[in-house]
């Protein structure tokens, strides 16, 4: 059975990962505004969305707990 304590860490989990997102949105943000020739700055911002990507999968959608076979189309599809 699952505890209060158990859902206050979830809870405190879940407020992180969204201040994680919402961090990588600003940065995304002010890398926009850097003055950066277009591949870097295309090369930044795919690899932000990309973390923020995998945060909210990891997290929101709840593959950290699913078992290691669904990793295989996961990679194949990326």
């Amino acid at each position: 059975m699952s505890t209060a304590a158990d859902h206050a860490v979830e809870v405190r989990r879940y407020v992180g990962v969204f201040g994680a997102l919402l961090v990588l949105t600003l940065v995304t943000v002010a890398v926009s505004y850097l003055e950066m020739p277009i591949v870097p700055t295309v090369a930044v911002a795919i690899a932000i969305a990309s973390l923020k990507a995998g945060l909210v999968a990891t997290f929101f959608m709840h593959l950290k707990s699913e078992r290691a076979m669904i990793y295989w189309p996961l990679a194949l599809t990326m």
